[in-house]
């Protein structure tokens, strides 16, 4: 192509020049949050219109990181968050996980998957005796913890990669009925009580497959729930009365596991709560 006739590197430089004199000033566009980009602007992502979208992610996120480590199933537990080290229940809910971590499977491969893997709310007490018995067995475990209005530190024992922080409750429970096998229940109060019926919820009207349910420390859950009440009025089936057993022992309360899944004894599958 021909040169253009007159035409200067230094001429178009100071016509480049002049033009830019003259351009307006998009400041203020650029800064407006409308010009953000979706994925980066939280003031839209954390807004009311995106709550659905944050109740996906936070379904997606852990169970990306709960594939990536080979988590087949689960044995949930539960109870204080209040009891300390050296405190009876703590050190039973220790015992347990480490008895369950070494004889269910969590410490296969992760090509084999793992089955049976200690999952807990995350927390303190009973949550971390039980995250604390199966990494002292070499296995993982899950914490799935909960963002509160007095913020609750995970405790220090739970898998790092496995710990995970939950704003909806909703989400957190469902990642906890997920891949459960089985669910046992140490001594608490309400939020305990809160996991312990949803779950027997979920398996009594069928929208989860029957797992063992074991209450540890019979005394204690014989003296504060009398559900013979319940069937007795009605309200409950007397069959429904067998959904739970008790056990006074970590090695009875895995025994308990064991005898109460029977051949069943493996993974549920993911996806073992209708969703």
């Amino acid at each position: 192509m021909p040169e253009r006739s007159g035409a200067s590197p230094q001429g178009d430089a100071r016509h480049a020049e002049a033009g830019h004199a003259f351009m307006p000033d998009s400041t203020a566009q650029k800064e407006s949050p409308s010009y953000r980009l979706a994925a980066l602007d939280p003031d839209f992502l954390l807004g009311d219109s995106m709550r659905g979208a944050r109740f996906m992610l936070e379904y997606q996120k852990a169970e990306d990181l709960l594939r990536a480590r080979g988590i087949v199933s689960t044995i949930v537990v539960f109870g204080s968050a209040r009891v300390r080290e050296g405190n009876r229940w703590y050190e039973a809910a220790r015992a347990f996980a480490r008895i369950a971590s070494e004889r269910g499977g969590a410490l296969a491969p992760k090509d084999a998957g793992r089955n049976h893997v200690i999952a807990t709310g995350g927390g303190p007490g009973i949550m971390e005796a039980a995250n604390r018995g199966a990494t002292e067995a070499g296995a993982l475990s899950i914490g799935f913890n909960i963002t509160l209005p007095h913020e609750q530190e995970p405790n220090a024992w739970s898998t790092p990669d496995l710990t995970f922080r939950f704003h909806y409750f909703a989400m957190r429970k469902m990642h906890l009925a997920m891949r459960a096998a089985a669910l046992v229940v140490f001594p608490g109060g309400f939020g305990t009580l809160d996991e312990l019926f949803e779950i027997m919820t979920l398996v009594q009207t069928g929208k989860m497959g029957r797992v063992p349910i074991v209450l540890f420390d019979s005394a204690y859950w014989k003296g504060l729930l009398n559900l013979d009440t319940m069937a007795q009025a009605g309200f409950i089936r007397p069959e429904d009365l067998k959904l739970f057993a008790y056990a006074d022992t970590p090695e009875a309360a895995y025994q308990c596991i064991v005898d109460g899944a029977g051949d069943g004894w493996a993974s549920p599958g993911n996806g073992s709560v209708q969703t």
